[in-house]
């Protein structure tokens, strides 16, 4: 039975996070167990919440280079605002959602590149969390911090989150009619505006969805961490961009896998967590992380010319 591009897509990333499961399980044992699985994903959440982000950024063509200077700033405020003016802290959430969608208006309207926009907002993102938190500090809201920490029964909290986010986005990307549009002016906008919808409208409500998982992404890595810093997060931009691609996603067409990129969340998180258990520094995480997405992406791009070689048979 021949399997489809898109089954392929999502196999090799699963299939990349079994064998990095193997492997640390045969390393070290007493990783097999729920304490250990739960240090092993410990940060899995913020990860997978910051790659379904920037994988909405990546359906309609677009590449958000602000992602972890944004993730830095919201973690910011919910360990300032949040803390200590709930009221006050949404409405600054809210208000950055509400720039998140107006990006993604005035790169269409003005026909900018995205990469550029957004490389400009990462500097603005960044001076405001410096001016929310100069040096390391705040707290987590209590409600944050029992989210993150609570124990279920049988596996760890992040990896039930995984499962969550994986769900629900893949219901809302791949099954819903709002799925289908934002998919289709990554594919051809051309057509979706033939068909009476507005792509500006289209492109605003995806940037803005992406703001809000780039928001709860700040909120879970404060529950996490406990607190919070300017800095915290900016190695999200390239772990977002990487999880997407590791799942099956492509930088073009609209093509991406809500739950393949929540798998490739995971791997990076699983390659990051192994090598800092095993006391290893984190530039050879940066490094590993980085061969696992060029060995996933050698595998795809020979299982598609094998494809492409039966199709021309």
């Amino acid at each position: 039975m021949r399997l489809s591009s898109s089954a392929v897509r999502l196999i090799i990333p699963a299939a990349s996070l079994a064998v990095l499961l193997a492997a640390v399980f045969y390393m070290q044992p007493r990783a097999m167990s729920y304490t250990g699985l739960n240090l092993l994903f410990n940060l899995a959440v913020p990860i997978a919440l910051a790659t379904i982000a920037q994988m909405l950024i990546m359906s309609v063509n677009d590449l958000d280079l602000s992602m972890g200077a944004f993730v830095s700033f919201c973690a910011c405020v919910a360990a300032t605002f949040l803390q200590t003016s709930p009221a006050i802290g949404v409405l600054i959430f809210l208000g950055a959602i509400a720039v998140y969608a107006g990006i993604g208006v005035v790169i269409h309207l003005r026909q900018l590149p995205s990469i550029v926009v957004t490389l400009g907002m990462s500097f603005v993102w960044g001076g405001l969390a410096v001016l929310l938190l100069p040096s390391p500090g705040g707290a987590a809201p209590g409600w944050v911090r029992w989210l993150m920490t609570v124990k279920p029964p049988l596996v760890p909290m992040a990896i039930v989150a995984s499962v969550i986010i994986a769900a629900v986005t893949h219901y809302v990307v791949m099954r819903s009619s709002f799925g289908v549009l934002i998919r289709g002016v990554g594919g051809n906008n051309r057509s979706v505006e033939r068909a009476g919808w507005s792509v500006v409208g289209i492109r605003a409500a995806a940037y803005a969805l992406a703001g809000l998982f780039a928001v709860l992404a700040g909120i879970a890595l404060v529950g996490l961490t406990t607190a919070a810093d300017a800095n915290i997060a900016l190695r999200y931009t390239l772990l977002s961009i990487a999880g997407v691609i590791l799942g099956g996603g492509e930088f073009v067409g609209g093509r991406v896998s809500p739950i393949g990129a929540v798998i490739g969340a995971l791997t990076l998180t699983l390659a990051g967590s192994f090598l800092s258990f095993m006391r290893i520094s984190p530039d050879w995480q940066i490094g590993a992380q980085g061969a696992i997405l060029i060995v996933v992406l050698a595998l795809r791009l020979f299982l598609n010319r094998v494809e492409k070689r039966e199709k021309n048979r």
